[in-house]
């Protein structure tokens, strides 16, 4: 139960679509049961396959993590059965539409909503323009639904566009690190909590390397805070455009990235360190001359939870520094689940 509030609490979308799937099968279910006692078993099927295909949805979305074709199923789903209940309700089932407007404007992004209730409200108008229709009473009632539910649709859209931007822009602030753009530290934990979880199941591997900068004190004291910034910047990138696509870097603080790297083995994770620190003291100067890092690393293995796994890291950066920087040391553990250091590294 604590995994099922903790996942809504965390995904904006999914939790959208699951209280919408609620809503719809409180309030259409009861409709559906009505419709097809009262023997109007068009309406009734109609609302019974809203139903269902909500449920299918839902659960679509909560298995795959993927809440963007659900939504979109949902949305062509919903306009269809408007439409087929407004046209055989007549004035009667025109009020579901401004819940389809509510709707859609949740599930689908802003313009895709539109879209679809566009296309809806069109068809309710050709639908009753059509010879013996009968959804509108006269011409004045079909301008004055038209029109109300225009300035309900737009004022949806404002709504729906500025909060989408809104809340884009609040989770590029809650996950990443606002000098480089890599991930922060909040955005780090989480993602070493999910590699250890796929570990534990899945047996994937993973490796971890911690990156600090050499005496990066001494840019910022001797040539200001500025100069600090770029050369952090610079380094982000490289070590970014030198990891591959599938590696997580993060700032951890200050001059410290992290790096996390999946299915590579101890091997693997050696080479990438050796890569990592031969092309930032090839590639990055600062107005002092080459900046050089010193790296930690350590693969996923037993450890008790991210933070011992983050911590014996650090441990080998720590030992990396004190054995010249420049350089960089590799924890592995034996068959006797001793811990084993190898030092390869060069000097400052």
């Amino acid at each position: 139960m604590a995994e099922f509030w903790n996942r809504l609490k965390h995904d904006f979308q999914l939790s959208i679509i699951m209280l919408v799937g609620l809503c719809a099968f409180v309030g259409v279910t009861p409709y559906a049961a009505y419709r097809l006692i009262e023997g109007n078993y068009l309406v009734g099927v109609v609302d019974s396959i809203l139903v269902l295909c909500t449920i299918g949805a839902v659960r679509w979305a909560w298995v795959t993590g993927d809440t963007i074709r659900p939504g979109q199923f949902l949305a062509v789903i919903f306009s269809v059965g408007t439409v087929i209940v407004a046209n055989n309700l007549g004035i009667n089932g025109l009020f579901w539409f401004y819940t389809l407007i509510m709707f859609n404007f949740f599930v689908v992004p802003p313009l895709q909503s539109l879209l679809a209730t566009s296309l809806a409200l069109i068809a309710i108008c050709v639908l009753g323009l059509m010879p013996g229709g009968q959804i509108f009473e006269s011409n004045y009632q079909m301008m004055s639904f038209i029109v109300t539910s225009g300035i309900a649709s737009f004022f949806a859209f404002v709504f729906a566009f500025r909060g989408r931007r809104q809340r884009e822009q609040l989770n590029t602030l809650a996950t990443l690190d606002p000098l480089t753009s890599t991930g922060n530290r909040r955005t780090m934990e989480r993602e070493l909590t999910i590699a250890m979880a796929e570990q534990r199941r899945y047996g994937k591997q993973y490796g971890l390397l911690m990156l600090d900068l050499d005496h990066f004190k001494r840019v910022n004291d001797l040539y200001g805070h500025k100069a600090g910034d770029q050369v952090l910047v610079a380094v982000a990138n490289l070590l970014e455009s030198a990891s591959r696509e599938s590696d997580r870097l993060f700032r951890l603080g200050g001059e410290e990235f992290v790096l996390l790297l999946p299915l590579v083995d101890m091997l693997g994770l050696e080479r990438a360190a050796q890569h990592l620190c031969s092309a930032v003291a090839e590639q990055i100067r600062s107005p002092g001359g080459p900046v050089t890092v010193s790296i930690g690393g350590a693969p996923l293995r037993r450890q008790e939870n991210w933070q011992a796994w983050l911590h014996e890291a650090d441990e080998c950066l720590y030992q990396a520094k004190h054995a010249g920087r420049n350089g960089y040391i590799i924890s592995g553990l034996d068959v006797s689940s001793t811990k084993a250091l190898k030092v390869v590294s060069g000097t400052d």
